[in-house]
């Protein structure tokens, strides 16, 4: 294998030993803001011969939130691979790989076949854990390399000799196993540049020459401390602390990556720095998801790439308001409505431009054509100059109307929203535009229909989490065969579910075989549905006969109980994909919400189970 080296300074980097850890206690005073200092080393910018961006989304970005699903997992990688991996300008994407779950992620990722982003690893700075990223055949992995006196000192109890000597043994072992180590040099920005980072990165690149393989090095700015100023000194110095490492430690810019925290508000401004002085690739997460402030936006970097290179084609922007729809739907995130790109007022304006000179004003107000790159129009802002056509525009772009359901000016409705709009100029005087909010509230009062009552959202919630329970007992072994083994089911199904009222199964003429009722207080209300109770004109019993599929109802008052219901119904078929019945389940809607939470982690726990990662 042929290695592409930058030969570094000639000066051996001695590792530097003190006896108390270097704190930098005049630029990190801890009881006050921390300092930046200069000391007026000025750099010309040399950008990275090529620049790339490599994905932390399902680890860093993981750390803060709940763990995703493999299910949500498989599509965000898609997204990744969509948005530039095609291109290969999303390098890699790393994973953890201690749980289960984890390692269902990795192999569904895998199975994507895709050249990018490629899957790596993260690990603890163990052999223990290096050899599961043997054992899953890993070529790469990320390894945790504290460089700070904080980190060396103060929570491994090291000295700065015994932590390299950790580290080179751990990186030593990766190469011995064909696998490129990438060093984490975590908490870089408070580190002692010369007094042990360059030190050590010396004795790696002196391990990549001797065993023909990359080292790749991670520089990780932990608390967001560093700082993209010119002349700025370091530790803090993100210019100074890039060209330390390709100039004098000999670190090819393609093997060095800047990692970026928030914490300060520099983390696009110091990942695109270190781009400029020659770091080869920067480290994000899709919205900059990330522990504590967050990551750099992974979007972010994208739209600065282009900016940089002029390479259009590089990544699908179009892509980022489907990845934002994603996560407001099935994550259930909400995204600040002012965010870059895909806030939902990012590229609003209240300069009163109206949907008659929308075409013609567009550019003076938009910060590029977001139709054609982010696939969403300019929003309209209202005020009395937009007029009737204004409105319905509104109206149909921001409750996104699809094309059969959108309205026009002469809407009548929209007339009455026109008209309210103009009495409150009129009326007050008012100057200023109208907005989201206000909007929303004059169509939600003229044109309710258009809205989903917050019943309607639980009905819908409701009906999700109880089809998940229903499908998975019509998978039940026995349940095909509806006798005495389909009956104990049923009773061991209510008892595991307590609101679900009552539960049968019919066979495919609609008679009923076997039931089971949650509660003894409804048990005898229930008799009068005795075994070979005919269900055959039921349209629970109907529609999964017809299609061989799941059935959810509307809610409905059970003339049994009086409770509030919701009856989901599922084909049950035989081994060779035969209907041979249909199960379905009375659900009391009260009950069922108020275990919505546990319902919905346990339904995300059961399709990692059952491999449903599609």
């Amino acid at each position: 294998m042929s290695i592409i080296h930058q030969p570094g300074g000639n000066r051996v980097l001695s590792l530097q030993e003190p006896e108390k850890p270097q704190l930098y206690r005049e630029l990190f005073p801890y009881t006050s803001i921390c300092r930046t200092s200069f000391d007026e080393v000025l750099l010309a910018p040399r950008p990275a011969e090529q620049m790339r961006i490599t994905d932390t989304t399902f680890r860093d970005g993981q750390q803060a939130r709940p763990p995703y699903t493999v299910k949500q997992v498989a599509r965000m990688f898609d997204f990744l691979h969509r948005l530039g991996g095609k291109t290969g300008l999303i390098t890699a994407s790393e994973f953890f790989l201690y749980s289960a779950r984890d390692r269902k992620c990795i192999d569904v990722c895998r199975a994507r076949g895709y050249r990018f982003p490629r899957v790596t690893a993260w690990i603890r700075a163990t052999k223990e854990d290096l050899k599961l990223v043997r054992d899953m055949e890993f070529d790469e992995t990320g390894m945790l390399t504290s460089v700070s006196d904080y980190h060396i000192f103060l929570k491994l109890g090291k000295t700065r000799r015994q932590a390299m000597d950790m580290y080179l043994d751990l990186a030593s072992q990766a190469l011995e196993w064909g696998i490129i180590p990438r060093c984490h040099f975590e908490d870089v920005t408070r580190a002692d540049i010369y007094g042990f980072c360059l030190p050590l990165a010396q004795r790696l690149m002196e391990l990549a020459r001797q065993s023909g393989m990359p080292v790749k090095i991670r520089l990780c700015d932990t608390m967001g401390y560093g700082v993209p100023w010119p002349g700025a000194a370091l530790p803090r110095s993100v210019q100074r602390i890039v060209r330390a490492f390709t100039d004098e430690a000999g670190v090819p810019g393609q093997w060095l990556e800047w990692h970026g925290h928030n914490d300060f508000h520099k983390v696009l401004v110091n990942g695109v720095t270190a781009w400029l002085y020659g770091c080869g690739a920067v480290n994000g997460t899709l919205f900059g998801f990330g522990e504590r402030t967050g990551n750099t936006p992974l979007e972010a970097l994208l739209v600065e790439y282009i900016s940089l290179t002029g390479e259009d084609a590089a990544a699908d922007t179009t892509i980022l308001s489907e990845v934002a729809r994603f996560f407001e739907k099935e994550l259930h995130y909400r995204i600040p409505y002012n965010y870059p790109f895909v806030g939902r007022d990012f590229n609003a304006t209240s300069a009163g431009v109206h949907a008659d000179g929308l075409a013609k004003n567009e550019e003076i107000y938009n910060i590029f054509d977001t139709k054609r790159l982010l696939g969403r129009p300019a929003p309209i802002i209202i005020t009395d100059k937009t007029g009737r056509a204004g409105v319905a525009y509104w109206i149909n772009n921001n409750l996104n109307l699809p094309g059969d359901k959108q309205v026009s000016k002469k809407h009548p409705a929209v007339g009455q929203i026109y008209d309210a709009i103009m009495a409150v100029y009129e009326e007050t005087g008012r100057t200023t535009s109208f907005s989201h909010d206000e909007m929303e509230a004059l169509v939600q009062r003229f044109m309710p229909e258009l809205f989903a009552t917050e019943f309607d959202q639980l009905k819908r919630l409701a009906g999700d989490l109880a089809a998940h329970l229903i499908v998975r007992l019509s998978r039940s072994a026995g349940l095909a065969g509806l006798g005495e083994q389909a009956g104990a089911r049923l009773d061991e199904f209510v008892r595991e579910y307590p609101f679900i009222q009552f539960c049968c199964l019919a066979d495919a003429q609609g008679k009923m075989r076997c039931s089971a009722v949650t509660d003894p207080e409804y048990r005898e209300v229930y008799e009068a549905l005795p075994v070979g109770y005919d269900f055959s004109q039921r349209e629970w019993f109907k529609m999964p006969m017809k299609t061989g599929d799941l059935h959810i109802m509307d809610v409905y008052q059970s003339h049994f109980t009086g409770k509030l219901v919701i009856t989901v119904s599922c084909a049950v078929t035989d081994e060779n994909d035969r209907i041979v019945g249909v199960v379905s389940g009375d659900i009391q809607l009260e009950e069922l919400l108020r275990r919505a939470r546990a319902l919905q982690q346990e339904v995300g726990s059961q399709e990692e189970a059952d491999g449903d990662s599609d």
